[in-house]
């Protein structure tokens, strides 16, 4: 059925923040490292942090079995967002004086504002509140145990653990390379906040993100992009009040700001992906509407393992997308290239 359009309403999108800091840094490398099945994808070799582990304290590393047993690196990501800290001191001190029935509700996760009174007595301890939470998240592989845990846990020894975990981890691995890793946040941080202004704000968080597309949703009011080095190539998606963070990979050029000529990895993906007759081809036609593999296959008259190829390459540079069974040109990627060049070019 035809609509008739008499609205002049225009489509309402999220703002978007930027954010850095050395203690998101800190506690996304107590995340990695702790995140055994997931340290093989990481860019940093699994040599590097078998010899981090190898010079750590054995308090550290007692700290760091705990945050692995019970993912505790969530409930410091998830104090990290209630004000902005200037130093580790400032940070755990604020964890200290912390009463602990508010500790525990921050530390635990958010899953919307329906859900507030829910939270709020499954810190208190109520069993019930606690199982619901539970059964709401049981689609996270990890949300229901944490949840048990962050509950049900002493309270000051979750203090002494987040305080001791972090201050050792600052302390053992970042405050050596702090100025230098410092400095790559915050290369990363003003190169977006340069395109900002220059890209709508989903433009700017599907850039930023290597090509995450993040349509707005009801009660998000703003996106909070976070620059991370220690977690490449992995973007790592939460929710808080009100927003939507994602802590995104630094961008190449951003390791080497004074190089002028390193490009974005990104950048030289897409191209690369585009470099190719029969990737261009497909582009046209998924430029034109979604198609399913069969649709392709028959319009190109190519084996349908050359073109589950082709296509795999252009998913990879974050070009084509699958919605539902059909492949999906991301069109505000592909117009945005030549911006994207300019950047580069001009930089």
């Amino acid at each position: 059925m035809d609509v008739l359009n008499f609205t002049s309403r225009k489509r309402e999108t999220y703002q978007v923040q930027l954010k850095y800091s050395l203690l998101w840094e800190c506690a996304l490398g107590i995340a990695a490292i702790t995140n055994t099945p997931l340290i093989k994808t990481l860019e940093k070799p699994v040599k590097y942090w078998r010899d981090i582990r190898k010079s750590l304290s054995n308090e550290l590393l007692d700290n760091l079995d705990f945050v692995e047993k019970n993912n505790t690196w969530k409930a410091l990501l998830q104090l990290l967002h209630t004000r902005d800290f200037s130093h580790l001191k400032e940070f755990t001190s604020y964890i200290e004086e912390m009463p602990l029935t508010d500790l525990k509700y921050i530390s635990l996760p958010f899953i919307g504002l329906k859900f507030q009174t829910v939270r709020q007595n499954a810190a208190l301890g109520e069993e019930s509140a606690i199982n619901e939470m539970k059964e709401l998240t049981n689609n996270n592989p990890f949300f229901p145990s944490y949840i048990e845990f962050i509950c049900k846990v002493e309270g000051n020894l979750l203090k002494e653990h987040l305080i001791s975990v972090m201050t050792g981890w600052y302390g053992e691995v970042i405050e050596k390379d702090s100025e230098l890793i410092n400095r790559i946040l915050q290369t990363d941080y003003e190169t977006k906040r340069e395109m900002r202004e220059k890209m709508n704000p989903e433009e700017l968080v599907e850039w930023s993100t290597g090509g995450i597309t993040y349509r707005p949703e009801p009660t998000v009011n703003h996106v909070l992009l976070i620059p991370q080095y220690i977690y490449r190539p992995w973007n790592i998606e939460a929710d808080i009040e009100g927003a939507k963070v994602f802590y995104y990979p630094i961008a190449n050029e951003s390791i080497s700001p004074n190089d002028r000529y390193t490009p974005n990895n990104f950048l030289v993906l897409k191209h690369k992906a585009l470099g190719d007759e029969v990737r261009l081809r497909i582009v046209k036609l998924l430029y034109e509407d979604d198609r399913t593999l069969q649709d392709i296959t028959s319009q190109l008259d190519i084996g349908k393992s050359t073109i589950h190829h082709h296509l795999k390459i252009l998913r990879a540079a974050k070009l084509v997308e699958i919605i539902g069974s059909k492949y999906s040109l991301k069109k505000k990627a592909v117009e945005f290239l030549s911006e994207e060049l300019n950047f580069f070019l001009n930089k």
